[in-house]
């Protein structure tokens, strides 16, 4: 059996300076795919860049609970969002799991979906979540596949190869009925190892050495980060910086190579 990967870059639009970097690691690197943040005001400028100057990356939709504002009113999702109208930080959004309404996550998502075909005019390659929040109970799971099969998309399945992660438990015990069940297009193994410490050049050849038969996601968070988003947006800053200097060394490529693997995207699922 063939080795094909998809290299996914999550986080598209989560600042035009990040977009920038997805876009720089697929036209002189190696990612192949990547997901948008559509609550994000900026992420419709940034697609449009996308379709004039990376034609062939593929795109799909970082489904969000956790980072910024949602698209719909407050009033209508408040389940989800806290005082001040902004979504749940991570913490307290999977303290607060048993009082999320599905159907209000589920609105919010589909608002989502179609904000990305109104600034794209095409379908999305596939869904995925931030911080997995869409594998953080089983009603979240079956909402993004009732969406996933609404619009004919793939999804990423994020159980790594040395198991499930504590939080996503209860998920996992359901998985198998509900994947029975809808039965969505998706690779056969997830690779979540090139991050953080993890994101070195050396860690990513070793794991192009020993990828899988079939078809694999490698998940990246490749991007240009400056001082004040370090400080203000996220935990996860510089190290985006390194991923786009990995993702773009020859070396890689030539790896993929020696190794008789095939670069994917969701599109080919």
């Amino acid at each position: 059996m063939p080795k094909r990967l998809i290299i996914n870059a999550d986080d598209y639009g989560r600042s035009p300076e990040i977009s920038r970097g997805i876009r720089e690691a697929h036209l002189r690197g190696v990612v192949t795919s990547t997901t948008c943040m559509m609550n994000i005001r900026t992420t419709a400028r940034d697609i449009a860049m996308a379709l004039h100057e990376t034609p062939d990356l593929k795109m799909g939709i970082h489904l969000v609970l956790t980072a910024k504002k949602p698209i719909l009113p407050r009033q209508w999702v408040k389940s989800i969002t806290d005082e001040d109208g902004n979504f749940l930080k991570p913490k307290a959004f999977f303290t607060d799991l048993p009082n999320i309404d599905i159907l209000e996550v589920k609105a919010e998502w589909r608002a989502q979906i179609e904000a990305f075909i109104a600034a794209s005019g095409e379908k999305p390659s596939h869904l995925d979540s931030h911080h997995h929040s869409s594998y953080a109970s089983s009603g979240l799971f079956k909402a993004m596949l009732e969406l996933a099969k609404e619009y004919d998309c793939p999804i990423r399945y994020p159980v790594p190869s040395n198991g499930v992660p504590t939080e996503f438990a209860e998920t996992a015990r359901h998985a198998p009925t509900l994947l029975q069940e809808f039965d969505p297009r998706r690779p056969d193994h997830f690779i979540a190892a090139f991050y953080d410490e993890g994101a070195t050049k050396e860690n990513l050849l070793d794991i192009l050495s020993k990828l899988p038969d079939g078809i694999s996601e490698l998940m990246c968070h490749p991007g240009y980060v400056d001082q004040e988003f370090a400080e203000k947006e996220s935990i996860y800053n510089f190290q985006r910086n390194r991923e786009v200097t990995i993702l773009t060394d020859p070396a890689i490529k030539q790896a993929i190579k020696a190794n008789n693997i095939e670069l994917i995207s969701f599109a080919n699922l």
